[in-house]
């Protein structure tokens, strides 16, 4: 008797079951809502420390508030007198917490242009060794500080103080310019402060604040179209020019009375006489015109009043 033999398996298997269209919709799903909440914790990483935290930078502890910048001639500056100079600056710096920056005329290109030029870009050279300092003080060799009590943020940069002193709805270059400094500004808008004399805008003496809007502001000021007009004051007619067509530089100006930043060491009627001349008490002297003029001696000039300073903060 023969045993029941299993049936043969065939060769055409039935085709395996569809998956479940469900499960595939289910895992999508899934899939979309985990991107979602990716995304959503990512915005909120981003956006909790600009909604509860501070929104300005982190600037590291030590950093100086304010860079003074004096551009040197060794060319056409003896030694002493740029060590005279170097320690005025110095001496001021160290009373504040500020630092000092001397660079040298020679260390920038600037082809054929007068010398003078080379404020500009040491002023962008500054920012860069200096990245998180606040405030660059631009000030001509050619000057001194005399009262090294002023703290340049509470005689003229914070906000309030700023606003009330800003000469608003003033033209910009003297006496009946157009262009005019705004009536609105606010302090706190302010990234350019400058003073003018008689005659025009003074670079000699000016404080410049950090950030993108300042080196937009250098870049087109050393744009060499400016430097290739021969302007009778060089870069003094070109920051005159920019300030004036350039409304984007004009919203971030303030000009102040000039003694507060500009006090002259001799009466020249054309730019302010005895007005804006130096007195007791004042920030600093500049000896405006010096190198320009072959009847004075920058290095004579000074070392009358590097004398007065020297005694005025007991320095034997």
């Amino acid at each position: 008797m023969h045993g029941v033999l299993p049936s043969r398996k065939t060769s055409h298997p039935p085709p395996y079951a569809a998956r479940s269209t469900r499960l595939s919709s289910t895992r999508r799903k899934q899939l979309q809502l985990g991107a979602i909440i990716a995304c959503a914790a990512l915005f909120l990483l981003l956006l909790l420390p600009r909604v509860f935290g501070s929104s300005s930078e982190q600037i590291p502890p030590g950093t100086p508030e304010v860079v003074i910048v004096t551009v040197m001639d060794e060319e056409h500056m003896s030694k002493e007198y740029i060590e005279k100079i170097q320690e005025n600056r110095r001496f001021y710096a160290s009373r504040h917490g500020y630092v000092t920056f001397f660079p040298n005329t020679t260390d920038y290109t600037i082809n054929d242009s007068p010398r003078s030029w080379a404020l500009v870009p040491a002023l962008r050279h500054a920012m860069t060794v200096y990245p998180h300092s606040t405030y660059f003080f631009a000030l001509s060799p050619h000057a001194i500080i005399m009262n090294p009590a002023i703290n340049l943020k509470s005689h003229l940069l914070d906000r309030k103080k700023l606003e009330s002193l800003m000469l608003r709805d003033k033209p910009v270059v003297p006496p009946d310019s157009v262009i005019k400094t705004f009536g609105n500004l606010k302090g706190n808008r302010v990234d350019l402060v400058l003073t003018q004399d008689g005659e025009g805008l003074c670079q000699g003496s000016f404080v410049l604040r950090r950030g993108d809007w300042a080196k937009f502001f250098l870049d087109t000021w050393f744009d060499p179209l400016y430097r290739s007009y021969n302007f009778q004051k060089a870069e003094g007619h070109a920051l005159e020019h920019i300030v004036q067509w350039h409304p984007t530089i004009l919203t971030k100006l303030a000009l102040v009375p000039q003694r507060l930043l500009n006090s002259y060491s001799v009466d020249i009627s054309s730019r302010g006489g005895k007005e804006v001349m130096y007195k007791d008490g004042d920030f600093l002297v500049r000896l405006v015109g010096c190198e320009l003029d072959d009847n004075r001696d920058c290095e004579e000039e000074f070392e009358t009043w590097y004398g007065k300073w020297k005694r005025g903060v007991g320095i034997s």
